[in-house]
């Protein structure tokens, strides 16, 4: 049964929240009623303050006399106390400004989205460029490496690339790993990722490759190169993070850094932004990862027309700002959009 929570209630928690998020210090009655201007004596907003802990949303810290907002508190915050402005003129400014040099690659263009929004938030940014399956094949090239050994470059239309180093049961000249890349390009031309796998089996089984052995050899080293091809993760800001009083500890700044450098457990998280449009917040436990406790995680999807391409936001502390995070993502997400749309 969902508890209601008196109009006192709700202003005590949301002056508490906010200053929390500013001060990263328990807080006490006395500095609610004194920042606030509540007209309440400490003692009235001190029972308030007893009547939210034993409902969850506060917590008292060691032997401190003031209240610190649990996950439950900030999700109350966000879905029925948080006023969402848009985003300043001046702000939708300086991220367009970040954008004038980045070029038409796409690679480079969420690269320098990840490390705007660590700048603009003072957060860590993150993105999740576009589910490569999705993508329409544009040409595979081989380049001879040391022995038996290849670079596959995998180029997809929208300019994402995968590099992949496969290996050949023989060596293999320059004219070989030519006509291999032409044969490739010419026949998995403006089909997507998934459908060029389906294409590659399926022309296994032709005669033709069966007694062409370059060119069965060309399928093989194909079929290799999309072996676990997988969406990449731009990250940058993560010094902001280990600057926030809560990480300090070196233990917990080794746990945080772990979930980072493991990028397949933030793809999971990801993915279930993707299902569904505009802003999404995952408050600490939320997450489902143990490394993001005490973190919070605000998304938005990037799209063309209707189709989701991926998933941009930033990672911060559970007393984010998020008044200030939720409009330059949202912006962002609809800026990345229009850019990509110009491709």
């Amino acid at each position: 049964m969902k508890e209601e929570l008196s109009e006192r209630s709700k202003q005590i928690l949301e002056a508490i929240i906010e200053d929390y998020i500013v001060t990263a210090e328990p807080v006490g009655s006395r500095t609610v009623t004194r920042r606030h201007g509540l007209s309440l004596s400490p003692a009235t907003v001190r029972n308030v303050m007893a009547d939210l802990e034993e409902m969850g949303y506060l917590v008292a810290p060691h032997t401190s006399a003031g209240r610190v907002p649990t996950d439950k508190a900030y999700r109350f915050y966000v879905d029925s106390l948080l006023q969402v402005n848009r985003i300043g003129r001046a702000s939708q400014q300086a991220i367009q400004d970040r954008y004038s040099l980045t070029g038409r690659d796409v690679g480079a263009v969420l690269k320098q989205t990840s490390s705007m929004l660590s700048s603009m938030s003072h957060y860590l940014g993150i993105v999740l460029a576009p589910q490569f399956n999705t993508n329409i094949f544009r040409q595979i090239e081989f380049v001879k490496l040391s022995g038996k050994r290849l670079l596959a470059i995998l180029v997809a239309q929208n300019g994402t690339v995968q590099n992949k180093i496969v290996e050949t049961e023989d060596e293999l000249g320059s004219a070989d790993l030519i006509r291999m890349a032409n044969y490739l390009n010419e026949l998995l031309e403006g089909l997507t990722i998934s459908q060029v796998k389906q294409r590659i089996l399926a022309e296994m089984q032709n005669d033709k490759t069966r007694y062409d052995k370059l060119l069965a050899r060309a399928l093989e080293l194909s079929e290799q190169t999309l072996e676990g091809v997988s969406s990449e993760v731009f990250i940058e800001g993560q010094s902001n993070i280990f600057e926030q009083p809560e990480f300090s500890e070196a233990a917990r700044m080794k746990e945080i850094f772990r979930a980072f450098e493991e990028k397949s457990q933030l793809v999971t998280l990801l993915d279930r932004s993707l299902a569904a449009e505009g802003i999404q917040i995952f408050i600490g436990a939320e997450t489902h990862l143990s490394q993001m406790e005490g973190m919070s995680l605000v998304t938005s999807t990037y799209m063309t027309g209707k189709h989701t391409l991926g998933v941009l936001g930033v990672i911060g502390p559970t007393r984010m700002g998020y008044a200030k995070v939720i409009p330059i993502v949202d912006y962002t997400a609809q800026l990345v959009s229009k850019l990509l749309e110009q491709e």
